[in-house]
């Protein structure tokens, strides 16, 4: 005679069930006790007297769920990820396999598999960033603006820097645009398309590259630069962050678009900076209808402004 594995829950049924069967206990007594209703009852109570304690068991106990994935489809998926999509993470990478390769498993069982093939780290096993600033309120009160340098054509071509416009209060990509590096003239390119698109927010939130701010300004050197001066008479703020966690919402997009960006750059066979940008538009339409959310109020205040070139 061989063993029956129970639950706990199953074993309480059994006892109660047991009561009522020897009389020593009422049916509304034990529908209340078993959180059931009477006709539950009367069908266990009589499934109970036909087969047993063994007919109150679980029907589906022991047998394999019917959402399960085969196992041949997780190694299809897994052998998948490690040759294309190793360094991705497991949102992206189940983006990717119904995308690219019709095979569509959510991202949590995307997660599972990696995580339990050592391909993918749990949260407890990366590092924490502190606790961001509380976002502005309103659309187009404050825009955070930085330059990433990064190989993002990865060895297919040289290192560049990406500009990157977004809005505090939503996290909307605003602007994108590689250039070769960080300078006054590239500022001003990436906000004369700024202002072209969107027109001109309440106040920029940058750090303290040159661009923005002179280093050491003393009695013949005012502290404005010429990127500064340009805003100035537009009538919009520059405000510039003491460290990168202040202006942690481009930093934390930085990190994204260095994940994402360069997979989606590499898997296109983009590997110029002119490629690159017409590749940018489509990209940032497709991000900001992942990632952007809804402002805690509906103001946009972007205001219009005279369309001439910004002055450089």
């Amino acid at each position: 005679m061989g063993w029956v594995v129970m639950s706990e829950r199953e074993l309480n049924r059994v006892e109660v069930l047991a009561q009522v069967d020897d009389g020593r206990l009422s049916v509304d007594n034990a529908a209340n006790m078993l959180a059931l209703t009477r006709r539950q009852i009367f069908r266990l109570l009589k499934r109970y007297r036909q087969d047993g304690a063994s007919a109150i068991r679980h029907k589906a106990r022991g047998k394999p769920p019917n959402n399960r994935i085969h196992h041949a489809k997780r190694d299809y998926a897994l052998s998948i990820i490690k040759e294309s999509y190793a360094d991705f993470g497991p949102t992206l990478a189940a983006e990717m396999l119904a995308e690219h390769h019709g095979f569509k498993v959510s991202r949590e069982t995307v997660r599972k598999w990696m995580q339990e093939d050592g391909i993918w780290l749990s949260r407890k096993q990366r590092r924490t960033f502190h606790q961001p600033r509380l976002r502005r309120e309103c659309f187009g009160e404050l825009i955070q603006i930085d330059g990433s340098d990064h190989r993002w054509f990865e060895d297919r071509g040289d290192p560049c820097t990406l500009l990157v416009f977004i809005d505090d209060a939503t996290s909307t990509l605003m602007e994108l645009r590689f250039v070769k590096s960080e300078s006054t003239f590239s500022y001003f390119e990436a906000l004369e398309s700024y202002l072209l698109k969107h027109g001109r927010p309440v106040a920029f939130y940058s750090d303290k590259h040159t661009v923005f701010r002179v280093p050491k300004p003393n009695e013949h050197m005012t502290g404005m630069t010429q990127f500064g001066r340009a805003l100035a008479e537009l009538n919009i703020e520059i405000i510039c962050a003491n460290s990168s966690q202040a202006k942690g919402r481009v930093e934390r997009a930085n990190r994204t678009l260095q994940d994402r960006l360069v997979k989606e750059l590499r898997i296109a066979g983009i590997s110029n900076i002119e490629d690159g940008n017409a590749f940018l538009a489509g990209f940032v339409e497709r991000y900001n209808a992942k990632f952007a959310k809804a402002p805690a109020k509906a103001d946009n205040l972007h205001r219009t402004w005279p369309h001439r070139k910004v002055s450089s």
